[in-house]
């Protein structure tokens, strides 16, 4: 497997660039997602009846979220945060039922319900290995395309969003400035001045805005220069009403949706960020669940709809900059935080018009459609893993265009299972655990990653292939990847970071004419698929392993890493004659 080469990439996730390079590529990252985030949070108060001391509060608490889980995000602490750029801020996904809480209980129902949810979601990341067959690539894939096209509509509607009085022209002839602008300097321009393709487009669109009298400056002036809301933490609810009860499994299924979002966003950023495209790190996807549910209790406690990764203009400002230096990330988070300080700053940011903001969406979803389609297309897509993505996605589509149970079941069940993304994603969880329960039997054996326990992991692939029927050639070939998959386990010496051998769970599969081998273990920092892919680019090594990855790539058909934090799965696949 030779390497993908990105030769866009000017800065790696781990580079340093310079600190101008950072405060520029941040400043246009804040440019695109601050008027929606602070929209979302106006929306969600204004449609709920709060009021307007709720609602400074609430934007001011949002963009300190944001910004600190965008930093966290990139810093790593821990296993906290995916070290990558990763833009949060506050979600739409949870904009109808967060009207629905605070309607029925005010910002404390709100918070209990958040803070609920943001338990389930840390769960889900806890759970993340054991969830591996169930969220898989074609699910995430699939939500990233759904969540693409959900956005597609309120694109072209900002189009036509002008102040009144301005030719109707004006809107459409804007977004056409901003976005040849952009497209022509992210397409051709050099390397240097690729890096403020966003904001010279964004420029470009304000200045033929500017001759079309489409500027509205009442939020700036009436904006202060600088404050501090005096609202503050709303409480929990802590004797939940029925009202509560009925809301949750709501939220939590839209918190199930989040967290799939998110694991799609966190491997679409690694496979952007990277010049050489190296395997998934999946305690990377964990770390960014993690910290984005740490995102989701701080709104809890502050009483703000929950945040999310913005990963459409994450992967656009990557894609169009080629910095994806962390630094960028801090200076994101430096940035909001002295929005939120000063609400000047934040009304300037807001005055930029509506068509020029869904001009820049419309390519921020263009990218995100297509990672979407190759995080699908990432392990491969065979006919059961197509009728899954195709189905998903046509069900969700179609829902979302035309909500078939309006009217037939009471509010809010009739928008939640008409929200596209939502049902979208369920049918192809729904599917995908279908195939997995209804495969064949699995086969498990526990040994210790030793090789002294070599001939009894031997003797279980050796039965398995007899199960099946496989002539001695095969076999043979089962037996050989077992051995070499082990050897290629094992640390030099036996030198574990622990005083006790790890234990290796082997599961195997029948998968039609091929078995497919699950090698659970906690070892090495490698990644054995980069070793394999990397293979023939070295000349010289002094592990003693490099014969078995060869000979393990020799006998496998596939092999895939999974690391996650406490556990790493190798999975093979051996193909009969």
């Amino acid at each position: 497997m030779a390497a993908r080469l990105n030769e866009n990439i000017r800065y790696e996730p781990d580079e340093q660039c310079s600190l101008f390079a950072a405060i520029a590529v941040g400043a246009q990252g804040v440019l695109i997602v601050v008027a929606p985030a602070v929209l979302i949070v106006a929306i969600t108060a204004v449609a709920s009846g709060q009021d307007e001391r709720y609602l400074t509060w609430a934007v001011f608490a949002s963009l300190i979220i944001g910004g600190t889980v965008t930093a966290l995000q990139a810093a790593g602490i821990g296993w906290l945060g995916t070290r990558h750029i990763l833009i949060t801020g506050t979600t739409p996904n949870y904009v109808a039922v967060s009207v629905l809480a605070l309607q029925a209980g005010g910002p404390a129902t709100l918070a209990s319900l958040i803070v609920l949810s943001s338990l389930f979601y840390l769960a889900i990341a806890a759970w993340l290995p054991r969830l591996r067959r169930i969220i898989t690539p074609a699910v995430s894939g699939t939500v990233l395309m759904l969540i693409a096209t959900m956005i597609l509509p309120v694109a072209f509607d900002r189009l036509k969003e002008v102040p009144a009085g301005t030719p109707e022209i004006a809107g459409p002839g804007v977004a056409l400035v901003t976005l040849v602008v952009t497209s022509i300097l992210a397409l051709r321009a050099p390397a240097n001045w690729r890096l403020w393709s966003p904001l010279i487009g964004i420029g470009a669109g304000c200045a033929a805005a500017a001759l079309f009298g489409m500027y509205d400056l009442e939020r700036l002036m009436q904006a202060p220069w600088i404050g501090i809301p005096a609202s503050g933490f709303p409480g929990l609810e802590l004797t939940p009403t029925a009202g509560f009860w009925a809301l949750l499994p709501m939220f939590l299924v839209v918190t199930l949706v989040q967290a799939i979002k998110t694991i799609g966003d966190a491997v679409v950023v690694q496979q952007v960020s990277q010049r050489k495209q190296r395997a998934m790190d999946f305690r990377l996807v964990q770390g960014a669940l993690y910290a984005n549910g740490m995102g989701i209790l701080l709104s809890g406690l502050a009483g703000t709809p929950p945040t999310s990764a913005y990963s459409s203009s994450t992967v656009s400002l990557i894609n169009l900059t080629g910095v994806a230096a962390r630094r960028v990330a801090y200076a994101i988070g430096v940035i909001f935080l002295i929005l939120a300080l000063f609400p000047k700053v934040t009304g300037l940011l807001l005055t930029i018009p509506n068509p020029i903001m869904g001009a820049f969406l419309l390519v921020a979803i263009g990218i995100l459609f297509f990672e979407g389609i190759r995080t699908v297309s990432r392990s491969g897509l065979g006919y059961q893993d197509a009728l899954v993505v195709g189905l998903s996605f046509s069900i969700g589509v179609g829902l979302q265009h035309q909500n078939i149970f309006e009217g037939v079941l009471r509010a809010p069940w009739d928008s939640l299972l008409g929200n596209g993304i939502t049902v979208g994603a369920a049918v192809a969880i729904a599917l995908t655990v279908l195939l997995d329960v209804t495969g064949p039997r699995r086969r498990r054996l526990e040994v210790r990653l030793d090789s002294s326990d070599l001939p009894r992991i031997d003797a279980f692939l050796q039965e398995a292939a007899t199960k099946l029927g496989w002539n001695t050639a095969s076999t043979d070939r089962l037996r050989s990847a077992g051995e070499e998959t082990l050897a290629s386990l094992l640390q030099p010496d036996n030198v574990y970071p622990t005083e006790r051998v790890p234990r290796l769970l082997i599961v195997a599969r029948p998968e039609g004419s091929a078995v497919e081998l699950e090698f659970f273990a906690v070892f090495a920092e490698e990644n054995l698929e980069d070793r394999l892919a990397h293979l023939d680019e070295q000349t010289e090594t002094n592990d003693d392993r490099e014969v078995s990855f060869r000979l393990l790539r020799h006998y496998a058909t596939a092999v895939q890493h999974q690391k996650y934090h406490g556990l790493d799965i190798v999975t093979v696949r051996v193909e009969g004659s």
